[in-house]
């Protein structure tokens, strides 16, 4: 008997190393049917898998003795959650971890397999923690490629860089910005409309009465400054948090279908009757398109400030540097003088936030606002930190047009 919890966590993993689909994605269709309690367990075993894997191939490695790229997939897989139970989570009992990972590899048919991952297992539980414990501080400890971590030690320093990749292997807190209808049911935070919560209420969010939403996004929001009367450009408008926020007559672009389609249903669901949705490269936008007061640039990028919602993308997270200049530059261009763009990416990464505003050449406005969440280094920008503010990890840059 495998419990329904580990058998969809099981399958998470394989499609997200084997067929390179994103957790998320993965877990909604492989916990279909399951009930909340089900569901929430699911998520843990498989992101908290995911995140950790580095550190759990390692161990197998060290302590079973045989190369994880070596194995058969199904194997593998239940090897790490396998791993993950009996290194990272209290309350599990240890046969259930290593019999139902066990029984996984058999119902793989891999029966000549199913001694080797009982001996690996058995092995695991006695040594993973002791063995994570003796590591240095550092990536591979904590689960990050090299790159990262070098690179949050060059722009935050050693001790900041550790604080960041722990608070980024915690799972993050829920928030919701409050649409319409009834305040939710949680403890109201300093950004306006944006409250804690313990939970997502499903209903709620179906009727567009709340939005999930971290401080951080909510924050560039604001940042725009909308009022009524104007006219606002968002590039970058999916899935339509931002955008939805936005006062004014709203022109939200997309280039990815699939999300635009998205985009028009959020648009709906919340009733942002003022945002109107196009489908396009902001990059290459109808020429008529032009003479807006402001426009919002929350642009694609490493995601490096969203990790620990986002269990996969550390694997496979990229800096977008050029293409961001590309669309900060295409967003001026079509806002009238005088008038501002607000550059935001959720990442912690001077190379894709103050370099790409300085490599702009467009006049900086100092964010007087929100002195809380000033940039450290860079006082006229914001920047959210996880392991600071609790929340995701965004750079904020406000532009005039000359």
């Amino acid at each position: 008997m495998i419990a329904p919890a580990r058998k969809a966590a099981y399958e998470v993993l394989r499609r997200v190393f084997e067929d390179d689909a994103y957790a998320d994605r993965a877990l909604r269709s492989a916990s279909e049917g399951l009930d909340d309690r089900d569901v929430a367990l699911a998520r843990r075993l498989a992101f908290g898998a995911v995140q950790r894997v580095r550190t759990l191939d390692h161990a197998i490695e060290v302590l079973g003795k045989r190369p994880v790229r070596k194995l058969d997939p199904p194997v593998r897989a239940a090897l790490r959650l396998g791993a993950y139970q009996l290194g990272y989570l209290d309350g599990v009992p240890r046969y259930a971890a290593v019999n139902e990972s066990v029984e996984l590899v058999r119902r793989a048919r891999l029966e000549r397999a199913v001694p080797f991952t009982n001996a690996v297992l058995r092995r695991v539980g006695e040594g993973i923690r002791p063995l994570v414990d003796s590591l240095p501080e550092g990536p591979l400890k904590h689960s990050y490629p090299d790159w990262i971590w070098e690179l949050w030690r060059r722009d935050l320093g050693e001790e900041e860089a550790l604080a960041l990749m722990r608070a980024q292997n915690e799972a993050p807190p829920v928030v919701v910005r409050h649409v319409r209808g009834q305040s939710p049911d949680g403890a109201e935070t300093d950004i306006p409309g944006a409250y804690r919560v313990e939970r997502l209420d499903g209903e709620a969010f179906a009727r567009g009465e709340v939005w999930p939403q971290s401080l951080g996004s909510q924050l560039a929001g604001l940042c725009v400054g909308s009022r009524p009367g104007e006219r606002v450009l968002d590039l970058c408008a999916a899935p339509g948090g931002k955008a939805t926020m936005l006062a004014g007559e709203v022109v939200a672009v997309e280039v990815n279908e699939a999300r635009a389609g998205e985009l028009v249903e959020n648009v709906r669901r919340l009733g942002a009757d003022n945002v109107r949705v196009l489908h396009a490269d902001g990059r290459a936008l109808p020429a008529d398109l032009t003479d807006f007061d402001l426009a919002l640039v929350d642009a694609p990028c490493s995601g490096l400030g969203v990790l620990a919602a986002r269990p996969d993308l550390r694997w496979r997270a990229q800096p977008l540097p050029e293409l961001q200049l590309e669309l900060l530059l295409a967003a001026a261009e079509r806002v009238r003088p005088g008038g501002t763009v607000t550059y935001s990416v959720c990442t912690i990464n001077a190379d894709e936030s103050e370099a790409v505003v300085d490599a702009s050449g467009l006049r900086v406005e100092p964010i007087g606002e929100w002195p809380q969440y000033r940039h450290p280094r860079r006082p006229e920008f914001l920047q959210t930190y996880p392991h600071r503010h609790d929340t995701s990890g965004f750079f904020i840059a406000r532009l005039r047009i000359p």
